[in-house]
């Protein structure tokens, strides 16, 4: 079976399965090379290590999106909101009328809006 062919061009872009699957290979062909007196083992990682992998600050001084491409993302965001704006109303009128039930108390708290009679 052949193997997939990835570019290692840049190897922050590759999950961490394909990384970690690059550097046991590197490892072993090493090893296949490399006399077994001559080989050291690498040193721990450092505190500044994560996973055995450097973790670089990273801070985005530019991002060029096209005006008509952020602005539908966020109509189609208000859309996706709705149903969630829906939901969250029915849960708060439930736990208002459990409220009312459990604590009637409460209800000289409630604000009565009248309309005038015409």
């Amino acid at each position: 079976m052949a193997e997939p062919t990835f570019s290692m061009t840049s190897d922050d872009d590759l999950p961490r399965t394909l990384r970690r699957e690059k550097e046991a290979r590197e490892r072993e062909a090493f090893e296949r090379h490399t006399p077994a007196s001559d080989y050291v083992p690498a040193e721990a990682p450092t505190a500044n290590h994560h996973d055995g992998y450097e973790t670089d600050e990273v801070s985005v001084r530019y991002l060029k999106i096209p005006f008509f491409h952020m602005m539908f993302f966020f109509i189609k965001a208000v859309f996706a909101a709705i149903p969630a704006l829906i939901v969250l109303g029915a849960l708060l009128y439930g736990a208002g009328q459990l409220l009312k039930v459990y604590f009637p108390w409460l209800i000289q708290a409630e604000i009565l809006i009248r309309l005038p009679n015409n």
